[in-house]
């Protein structure tokens, strides 16, 4: 967009420099003569260029000579084709430059980032606010503010409870491993007990042996361990030679029985600390308290007890100064020693770090109130960036670029030459000319064929989203249009829709590339998955998936390009929130509008047709009730029709809502047709008048149009009640009558009495119906038929439709009339497989048997 902004300010610049005589009175004439001209052209378009040919193929209709009516008629329609398209073209282009390249109309062309062509001073001093640079900084400064943040009272209780069941299971631990001292202190000193506790079996045995002779001097070497399993001597530590001369003096002030009993209770206090300690080696590492071993069971009770109420009084201390989240772990390690310092007694200061370093967590969260606060208060401290110049002080010297500064001070005196860049203008007619014509391209290749009208209806549609642009709507109404356009006329329409605007709009106006960014991943998300819905509640489902892609699409490109190392979440967050909610809005207008504009622009969509397609819809349900034979037929006609449309791939859903309502103006007299007389008298008998009859049976098109426009059906359905029937002959009634005349010489008979009024088929999709029509009687009437028969029979009918000249129009080819005939024969054969004939004993009552 900068790149091409700059580049039509120095075409104005060049313009000036080497043509400084030429006026804008002279090249403003100059535009006013193309445009002129452009008219000129336009209005020639419109006229007809080939009247002779019309003239002829009326000639030809009337005297019903297809083969040069057809060739006439297709060259008409090309020609009217061509001219609408230069007309929807100019229309297109005028439009959309209008629409979207508004900034040029009012672009100075001494803008930021141009070359300054003379030295330009200031006619008097002032101060000027830069209005875009302040808030661009204050975007910076709110976007960068640093979040307030609050104690989460929740995750306080999380982290106490944490702690509440390790120290459960400390305590449970200890409890099963026994009290510690378990025995008076006055007996064995607290060292002697903890050595005894934990000292090996044959330390234990040496130990009570040396206790137990009373020649044995504690002072001396304690004798070595037993050879089982050991090899030389080890000598006595500190702690063992204590105990054996506690133990001793123990031995002599008690009596032998007390001595036995303090034996017992130190096998026990023994055996319950191996088994808790063997326990806790084999605890699996990632459970919680994996990190207690012995060291818990060599603490004693008061030391334990003191431990759980410094880790209690340093925990509260951590919360009640807020943890906040993505602290690293080395500083909460250094941060969980300062606390318990002291206060822990020295053997358990490890267990407390391991149990306070399992339980604490970040327990500071975002206050969003304070926090949206804090960043308007830091958005409001941003000073206004003023630019101050004083009388006849240089803004700009000649050659130099144009800062935004001097601008800001350039277009305050009314020195930036503000008006209608016509260079700029007139290139991004042409970029919208090229976009239109990929458009073109794109529908000729993947839709051809669109309307006039279904043109506007784009037009229309893709003029929304500059004006949403222009109004300050939070975000365009791009998802709108690529879901309509997507779901009105494919995927591929509306991807290349969306994808055009999101490269046009940029360079005529000013947005947001964030928000253009986002808006056009979630339009053209919407736009390919729309073209493959066929109900609105899917339509629905797809507006919300829209709206969340808009929303992650911004979020994510906010954080990729925000200028804040930290952003404030709050604010980040909420914004993409409300971009996802304008998302799903748009999607909601476009779900609202999308019935209205189906039938204001005659419009025929996969989800439309599946409605039209609903038997439960008033003119079917009618058809029913009133003409059940004609339902019938009309089911089996559709069967037909949509397997032949399926393999030729027309379309599927049209040619099925398409026959569904090919026959309904028969309702308007049923018992005319013998399908509704269900074997009573038939009615043509008694009128005894082929023409009589013949307008009853031709009535059934114009009565079944009747009915169509009432209903609101759309065109294309509507285009399956005449020319499913073409222009042909109501045989029986036709020679019927010449019977007559070659009874009567008197009577006269016209072929064209007996013939519909037409027109043929003008489409693949209604000369399939019309086949599919004209062989459904006969394949009804086949029981015991073979598949060959039945193909012979068919390929004889579609000979006749062929050489009647009915589908000349249509499109279909000879070798489809040929897989026609086989699908047709494929579908008999399913409605009339064989069954297994049932015994006449199978078939008739059986007696109850007996009770016993």
């Amino acid at each position: 967009m900068k790149s091409f902004r700059f580049l039509t300010q120095q075409l104005v610049q060049w313009k000036q420099t080497r043509f400084p005589g030429t006026s804008r009175r002279c090249f403003n004439r100059t535009l006013q003569k193309a445009l002129l001209q452009a008219k000129r052209c336009q209005r020639a378009a419109r006229t007809p260029a080939s009247w002779p040919h019309m003239l002829r193929a009326k000639s030809d209709q009337m005297t019903l000579k297809y083969p040069l009516r057809s060739k006439t008629r297709r060259k008409s329609r090309h020609d009217q084709a061509r001219s609408n398209s230069t007309a929807v073209l100019i229309l297109a282009v005028l439009s959309l430059t209008s629409a979207i390249g508004y900034r040029f109309y009012n672009d100075p062309q001494l803008a930021a980032e141009t070359i300054a062509p003379q030295t330009l001073r200031a006619p008097e001093s002032a101060r000027v606010v830069d209005v875009r640079s302040t808030e661009n900084n204050r975007k910076a400064a709110r976007t960068g503010s640093v979040p307030v943040l609050m104690i989460d009272e929740s995750v306080n209780q999380e982290i106490y409870q944490s702690l509440q069941r390790l120290i459960e299971q400390g305590n449970e631990l200890r409890q099963r491993a026994g009290a510690f001292p378990f025995v008076e202190t006055s007996t064995l000193s607290t060292t002697t007990q903890q050595h005894l506790r934990q000292a090996a079996e044959w330390e234990w045995r040496e130990a009570i042996a040396a206790a137990s002779d009373p020649n044995t001097n504690a002072n001396s070497s304690v004798p070595t361990a037993p050879q089982a399993g050991r090899s030389g001597d080890i000598p006595a530590n500190s702690s063992q030679q204590l105990a054996i001369i506690e133990l001793q003096n123990y031995r002599r002030i008690t009596t032998p029985e007390d001595f036995t009993a303090l034996k017992e209770v130190v096998a026990r206090a023994r055996q319950r600390y191996a088994a808790v300690v063997s326990e806790l080696a084999h605890a699996t590492p990632n459970e919680p308290g994996s990190f207690y071993n012995a060291s818990l069971l060599d603490l004693t009770d008061a030391e334990w007890n003191a431990t759980k109420a410094s880790i209690r009084q340093a925990l509260e201390r951590m919360l009640s100064q807020g943890i906040s989240p993505g602290i690293p772990n080395t500083l909460l390690k250094t941060a969980i020693a300062i606390q318990i310092g002291a206060d822990v007694p020295s053997v358990a200061t490890p267990l407390s770090s391991e149990i306070l370093i399992s339980v604490v967590k970040p327990n500071l969260v975002q206050d969003p109130e304070q926090t949206k606060l804090r960043a308007e208060q830091a958005a409001q401290a941003v000073a206004p960036e003023i630019v101050e110049v004083r009388r006849g002080e240089v803004i700009v010297q000649a050659g130099e670029t144009i800062s935004q500064k001097d601008f800001v001070l350039l277009d305050h005196f009314g020195m930036s030459r503000r008006g209608v860049n016509w260079f700029g203008l007139i290139g991004f007619a042409g970029i919208t000319t090229g976009a239109v014509g990929v458009f073109l391209l794109v529908e000729y290749r993947f839709h051809p064929g669109l309307r006039r009208r279904d043109h506007l209806l784009v037009v229309l549609l893709t003029l929304t989203v500059p004006l949403t642009v222009i109004l300050a709507v939070p975000a365009m109404s791009l998802p709108a249009v690529g879901l309509l356009v997507g779901s009105f006329y494919g995927s591929a329409l509306g991807v290349t829709i969306v994808g055009l605007l999101s490269i046009v709009i940029p360079i005529g106006m000013e947005i947001s590339w964030i928000s253009l960014f986002a808006s056009t991943i979630g339009s053209l998300v919407g736009a390919f998955m729309a073209g493959q819905l066929r109900s609105r509640e899917e339509l629905a489902l797809l507006g919300g998936a829209v709206g969340i892609t808009q929303g992650v699409a911004f979020l994510l490109l906010t954080l990729i390009l925000s200028p804040a190392s930290t952003p404030v979440w709050y604010v980040t967050l909420s914004t993409a929130a409300l971009q996802s909610l304008m998302g799903v809005a748009w999607s909601v207008v476009a779900l609202g509008i999308s019935p209205y504009l189906e039938n204001l622009f005659d419009l025929v969509t996969p989800i439309r047709l599946a409605e039209l397609s609903n038997p439960n819809r008033p003119m079917l349900k009618r058809l029913a009730s009133e003409a059940p034979g004609t339902f019938q037929h009309t089911l089996f006609v559709a069967t037909l029709a949509e397997a032949a449309a399926r393999a030729l791939g027309c379309n599927v859903e049209l040619v099925r809502a398409g026959t569904l309502y090919h026959d309904i103006g028969k309702m308007h007299d049923a018992l005319g047709f013998i399908e509704n007389q269900m074997g009573g008298p038939n009615k043509h008998d008694l009128i005894d008048n082929p023409w009589k009859s013949a307008e009853i049976i031709k009535k059934h098109v114009t009565e079944g149009l009747v009915m169509a426009r009432k209903c609101r059906l759309p065109t294309a359905i509507r285009a399956f009640i005449p020319e499913h029937q073409g222009t042909m002959l109501i045989t029986y009634f036709y020679y019927q009558a010449q019977q007559r005349a070659q009874d009567d010489p008197s009577i006269t008979v016209k072929e064209s009495d007996f013939r519909y009024d037409g027109p043929i088929p003008q489409s693949r999709e209604t000369g399939i119906v019309m086949l599919a029509d004209s062989c459904e009687a006969a394949l009804r009437s086949l029981k015991d038929a073979t598949p060959d028969d039945a193909l012979a029979m068919v390929n004889r009918i579609l000979r006749a439709r062929w050489q009647d000249n009915q589908l000349i129009d249509s499109g279909l080819t000879r070798v489809d009339m040929s897989k026609i005939a086989e699908i047709f024969v494929q579908v008999w054969q399913q409605f009339n497989h064989q069954r297994i004939p049932y015994p006449k004993a199978a078939l008739s009552p059986q007696p109850a048997p007996a009770q016993p």
